[in-house]
């Protein structure tokens, strides 16, 4: 870690000019103000990329993708409920390497980055564990059980809400993004026991639709508008985040000069 924080200590001496400057968008990110400016040119492209993408798969999983031979039409939420659910645990390590990196290397934009993904992850929780509950009262005949993966999303979901509640519980800034990037950090435990629940512990839910190291458990006719609509998720996450990022910019950086420029053209334009 020591080389990258050597970086960091070259841009604040002003020597990042000597850097490579494949490098130096990287650096470049630690500042709210480039981040700022950049993001709102990456916004446009992202946003219409996620709606089509999102429209593709909407479309072929509902529309054309065949009937489930057991559940029928019911197993057709899958197409938002694992994307979801995908979304949920990798949000939540994007929002622990943010306050990670925020705790070793004092990044003002880690800290902000961390505390705009913990609402959006915990809505993708909520919906994750919704659809689930939707899903479950056809095929299970229940719409909740203390099922090992079920359990362990729903402690998600509350270490998604203890990550917030601690944001609002100091009235230092700086405070309140500690404690909650150690809790965020703590809770990575509980990714891999939700991704591993259904393998050490053999109870309702059914087994990982998708694995890496094996093919899926579905006809490809099924599985393919599911990749499409997971990779959606993906980006509508990026952009979510983004927006949600340059909000909290804005808040905390709102006694800058930079950004009192930027208010001053926007009323005036």
């Amino acid at each position: 870690m020591s080389w990258l924080s050597d970086k960091f200590s070259n841009i604040l001496s002003g020597e990042s000019s000597k850097e490579s400057p494949s490098w130096q968008w990287f650096y470049r990110l630690g500042s709210p103000r480039w981040f700022y400016q950049r993001s709102g040119q990456w916004l446009p492209w992202l946003s219409l990329a996620a709606l089509l993408v999102l429209a593709i798969g909407l479309v072929w999983g509902l529309a054309f993708a065949p009937e489930d031979a057991k559940q029928g039409n019911s197993f057709r939420i899958i197409y938002i409920h694992v994307p979801a659910a995908f979304l949920a645990q990798s949000g939540y390590f994007i929002m622990a390497i943010a306050g990670a990196i925020g705790l070793i290397w004092k990044m003002k934009i880690s800290y902000m980055v961390m505390k705009a993904a913990a609402p959006i992850g915990a809505v993708l929780t909520f919906i994750a564990l919704f659809t689930g509950a939707v899903w479950g009262k056809p095929t299970w005949g229940a719409y909740w059980v203390w099922d090992a993966r079920i359990t362990s999303m729903l402690i998600l979901l509350f270490l998604y809400a203890g990550v917030m509640a601690l944001q609002y519980a100091y009235h230092s800034v700086d405070a309140a993004s500690k404690a909650s990037a150690i809790l965020a950090l703590v809770g990575t435990v509980n990714i891999p026991i939700i991704n591993k629940s259904v393998d050490w512990w053999y109870t309702l839910h059914q087994p990982a639709t998708i694995k890496l190291t094996s093919a899926p458990s579905m006809h490809m006719d099924m599985f393919m508008p599911l990749l499409v609509m997971i990779v959606g998720f993906y980006l509508f996450y990026a952009v979510a985040l983004i927006l949600h990022t340059r909000n909290e910019i804005l808040r905390r950086e709102r006694k800058t000069s930079w950004v009192r420029e930027l208010v001053t053209a926007k009323a005036g334009g």
